[in-house]
């Protein structure tokens, strides 16, 4: 990656290994990825099996690092960073196993010049080509991204080289993934039979008279169903009815969250510490000292600060403090160091002559080339400028950034998207200024080429420091969280407690259901590891120790506990409940109608229910006012049933139904010709088996077919 986008994005992280750990990242999510844990684990460095194949740990931790680092480098908190890693990493590995058992079936592969094409040619991937994308002309730089990556291959550590070449894994799984789904989209196949029995069966249209009488009319107490008669279903329709091994819990939380008191603490600690703020005349050391690295000492425009009090701090006088103020959850002083006239943006060319990296695991910059041979170099390379040296060879021949190849120039660069000496140098000189600044990254020989617009710009220095808990604060929560769990030791005397001393407090007693074993996310709790593995150690009707999570410590019991296989009556009742008790009040409905003759006679025995007319019903269904009813749709379309009552009572979705079908004929189909049906229905069939969220997708198909056995938990 170019330097000088590191230094514009103000130290952001800028290796090839951070670039190969967003990509992992990227790529975990939305493709098949990793090279399979083929390798057969036995014992406690098996994780889980898939048909077979062992996941082992020691290969599933190292993916889990890698992806958690970037998801931490993304700003994910840590121990979300590591659930999402967890979890990334193990649907990338059964679906790796799985795909690599139909790439070796089929021979598919990815050889160097195809590897090759994937990271430098015109479709390299996204992230590759945002990081070495030269910002002056637009253009993918894939001999910058060859160098960089083929240096981290021949010199970086071992870990730097592991992550590359998992890097390069994922990307060949990629693409290999990529042709077996091509592969089987582009056979899809819509046949001419059936886009002609749809265009006949959708030319189709009928007329119907019908009496009907809705479930709802019957009370349900006349249609009792019984677990036996649940369970009956759910055995008939295992496959209907699966479930993973979950539990649920009620819990309780007390809040550990700064209050009113903590607050005051803060300010007050910032108020002690402005006099040494305003006093102090090495500012930066001042705050380093507080904690504080990230101080910019150089002038941004006021046009492109964004903090809501920025206005009063403009007004203050140089050398004045303003605060504190509130933002988010700090109290912050502001500290007004100067305010000068400078301009919007400012074009320039540079060459650098680097003296230094940043390590991508520590974050530290580490030497690359000796300071004075640096500084004497780019003093060689002012001295030739002046002398008349074209400046395009000299940056051709010496620039360590990315963009030497287009003249080292930058367009239209914004306050702030530089280092502070960098920046200081292009928005504090007038156009045409030439010189030598030193910044962490080297010496860069700039040229100001031109600048636009003008207003001022501050230098300011923030003192901040988080809200946080007291320690008294964090007792008393944890204190009345233990004193409720030790006063609760059961489920049914938690509820007790909770209705008689809690509730008039305000808390609020939380459900949660769903808990898999290897989760770590409790929907309405946040990521708590420990608390799962706690839940699965606990028996139905225990109350858990309470758990730290977040700014609250919370107390849990276990509400449900399910088994993985089929769902018992009281989990599938409120599914089958319904179906059941329907056809017991259809069967209350049919006997009412005894034998179909006419519909006045239905309508007489249903105590006067009105006979309703059904125009221009379709095959598609869904016609008011019968709305989808598929066995009326079916009976009225019955060439036998033309012209007559139907002679049975039909039991439908909302209702049973009487109905006599007064007219059946056909009308044009106006969906275009049979071939243009058929590409469409292809078009339509591909994009269903490219579709990563479909049940189509080869993916989920291969997963439902698998036999997986899961072991994290343990």
């Amino acid at each position: 990656m170019s330097i000088i986008q590191d230094i514009r994005e103000k130290y952001a992280k800028f290796t090839v290994v951070i670039i190969a750990l967003a990509l992992i990242g990227f790529i975990l999510t939305d493709y098949f990825a990793g090279r399979g844990g083929g390798g057969m684990g036995s014992g406690s460095n098996t994780i889980g099996r898939v048909n077979g194949t062992a996941i082992t740990y020691d290969n599933f931790q190292r993916k889990v690092e890698i992806t958690e680092s970037n998801l931490k480098a993304q700003g994910y908190p840590q121990e979300m960073a590591n659930s999402q890693a967890l979890e990334q990493t193990w649907n990338s590995e059964i679906e790796s196993i799985l795909m690599a058992e139909q790439f070796s079936k089929l021979g598919i592969r990815v050889g160097k010049k195809e590897l090759g094409d994937i990271l430098y040619g015109p479709n390299a991937p996204q992230d590759l080509k945002s990081q070495f994308t030269d910002e002056a002309t637009g253009q993918y730089n894939a001999a910058l991204a060859k160098q960089n990556i083929d240096q981290m291959l021949k010199k970086g550590t071992a870990e730097q080289k592991n992550s590359i070449n998992t890097y390069l894994n994922q990307l060949a799984d990629q693409r290999m993934a990529d042709k077996f789904v091509s592969l089987l989209a582009n056979s899809s196949n819509a046949p001419r039979w059936m886009v002609e029995k749809q265009n006949a069966d959708n030319s189709q249209i009928a007329s119907i008279s019908l009496v009907r009488e809705v479930y709802t009319s019957v009370a349900d107490s006349l249609a009792p169903v019984s677990d036996k008669e649940i369970n009956d279903y759910v055995s008939k329709h295992k496959k209907d009815f699966k479930q993973q091994e979950s539990r649920s819990i009620a819990y309780v939380s007390f809040s550990a969250a700064p209050n009113a008191a903590d607050s005051a603490a803060t300010r007050a600690t910032l108020e002690d510490l402005r006099d040494d703020f305003q006093n102090r005349p090495d500012v930066e050391q001042f705050l380093a000292s507080e904690g504080i690295s990230n101080y910019y000492d150089s002038y941004i425009s006021g046009k492109t600060i964004q903090i809501p009090v920025k206005d009063s701090i403009f007004n203050i006088p140089v050398g004045s403090i303003y605060g504190p103020y509130l933002d988010g959850n700090n109290f912050v002083l502001a500290k007004l160091m100067g305010v000068r006239q400078i301009p919007d943006s400012v074009t320039v060319r540079h060459i650098l002559i680097g003296t230094s990296q940043r390590d991508p695991q520590t974050g530290q910059f580490y030497q690359t080339r000796d300071t004075n041979t640096a500084s004497q170099l780019a003093d060689s390379i002012r001295l030739a400028i002046a002398s008349g040296t074209p400046f395009d060879s000299l940056v051709a021949k010496f620039s360590d950034d990315g963009n030497k190849n287009t003249g080292g120039v930058y367009e239209n660069v914004y306050s702030s998207q530089m280092v502070a000496p960098f920046n200081d140098f292009i928005f504090t000189n007038p156009v045409g200024s030439k010189g030598v600044v030193k910044t962490d990254f080297g010496y860069h020989y700039i040229e100001i080429m031109s600048q636009k617009g003008s207003g001022p710009g501050y230098k300011i220095a923030y003192l901040s420091k988080e809200i946080i808990a007291s320690q008294q604060t964090d007792a008393e929560a944890s204190r009345k969280a233990f004193e409720f769990a030790g006063d609760s030791p059961d489920a049914n005397v938690f509820n007790e407690n909770y209705e008689k001393t809690l509730k008039a407090q305000g808390l609020v007693k939380g459900l949660a259901s769903d808990i898999k074993p290897a989760d770590a996310d409790i929907r309405g709790l946040g990521n708590s590891r420990v608390l799962v593995r706690n839940i699965y150690e606990a028996d139905l009707g225990d109350v858990l120790k309470p758990e730290r999570i977040g700014d609250n410590y919370v107390v849990a019991t276990v509400t449900e506990v399910f088994k993985e296989g089929t769902q018992s009556a009281a989990k599938a009742r409120p599914v089958v409940e319904t179906v059941l008790r329907n056809r017991k009040k259809a069967a209350i409905l049919k006997q009412k109608i005894g034998k179909v003759t006419t519909l006045e006679a239905a309508s007489t025995a249903l105590g006067g229910k009105p006979i309703e007319k059904a125009d221009s019903l379709r095959m598609s269904g869904n016609t008011p006012p019968l709305g989808y009813e598929p066995r009326v749709l079916g009976a009225a379309f019955n060439v036998n049933n033309k012209g007559k009552v139907v002679p049975e009572a039909l039991e439908g979705i909302s209702g049973v139904y009487v109905i006599r079908v007064e007219s059946t004929s056909t009308t044009p189909v106006t969906s275009g010709s049979v071939a243009d049906q058929r590409k469409i229905k292809y078009e339509q069939l591909k994009q269903y088996v490219n579709n990563r969220s479909a049940p189509g997708h080869p993916a989920q198909v291969l997963k439902n077919a698998a036999t997986i056995k899961d072991n994290r938990s343990k």
